[in-house]
């Protein structure tokens, strides 16, 4: 049975028009004065502390704690204005399966999966009204490598059990391919959502469980029975998208 759901954030529960990005990029200029610096780097699916180490590195920037905590600083503050004059949405269907998830007579812990330091989560989904739906989580901040997040989570969903988890027995739920990725790496089953900037197409070249395009019409129980039960194409699932061209959220 599946006893925890790890949902990613961007592209995935949220859409936040941007706001993450453009909180990047002023902390480039404003803080270690460089104009459009993070213009090169690609966000979806990457962990907050891998992009601004490779933001360093691309500018010459010594990759020391002390300048990595002055770049965060000031990204969570103005993060937070950012997302104030956002336009910004949930993604399809995150209301009813967060709803449905917590009524399951599975009753699955739910967490979080996601690249995201824990405080630029937390401000994000207080945005929603969400944070206070998720019970644990792995965070950008506590590894750059999203593999290892993966693990980490496991461990932590173990902890709060009380009991030890295995991969099998968790669901990662993202819409990159590199969620896809990290949800392999602890053998767990992954259902890929064409909310973020990759179409269902896409999404399926990278093999996971399922790929569809949004939650809205998918029945959340369904993903929490034993493998053997599982149908690998998901009831109702939309057509998929023919462009090759990731969509923008």
């Amino acid at each position: 049975m599946i006893k925890a759901v790890l949902f990613d954030i961007d592209g995935t529960l949220v859409r936040t028009g941007g706001a993450g990005v453009r909180a990047f990029d002023r902390t480039s200029a404003t803080v270690f004065g460089i104009p459009n610096g993070t213009s090169h780097l690609r966000f979806a699916g990457r962990t907050d502390t891998g992009l601004i180490r490779e933001f360093f590195q691309r500018h010459g920037i010594q990759d020391t704690a002390e300048n990595l905590e002055r770049f965060l600083n000031a990204y969570v503050h103005l993060l937070d204005h950012s997302l104030a004059t956002s336009t910004s949405e949930l993604c399809p269907g995150v209301d009813r399966w967060l709803c449905d998830l917590k009524k399951s007579r599975k009753s699955p812990l739910v967490g979080l999966l996601t690249g995201n330091i824990r405080l630029g989560a937390e401000i994000k989904l207080r945005h929603f009204g969400l944070w206070d739906a998720f019970a644990v989580g792995a965070f950008g901040c506590d590894h750059s490598d999203r593999n290892k997040l993966a693990e980490i989570a496991l461990r932590r969903c173990s902890q709060l059990l009380g009991t030890p988890l295995q991969g099998r027995e968790v669901l990662v739920i993202g819409d990159t391919p590199l969620d896809i990725e990290c949800a392999r790496a602890i053998g767990a089953p992954c259902l890929a959502v064409a909310t973020g900037d990759y179409g269902v197409g896409q999404l399926m070249r990278h093999q996971p469980t399922w790929a569809v395009e949004n939650l809205e019409t998918l029945d959340a129980e369904t993903y929490l029975k034993e493998p053997s039960t599982r149908r690998k194409t998901p009831p109702g699932r939309p057509k998929t998208r023919s462009s090759n061209s990731p969509k923008k959220s």
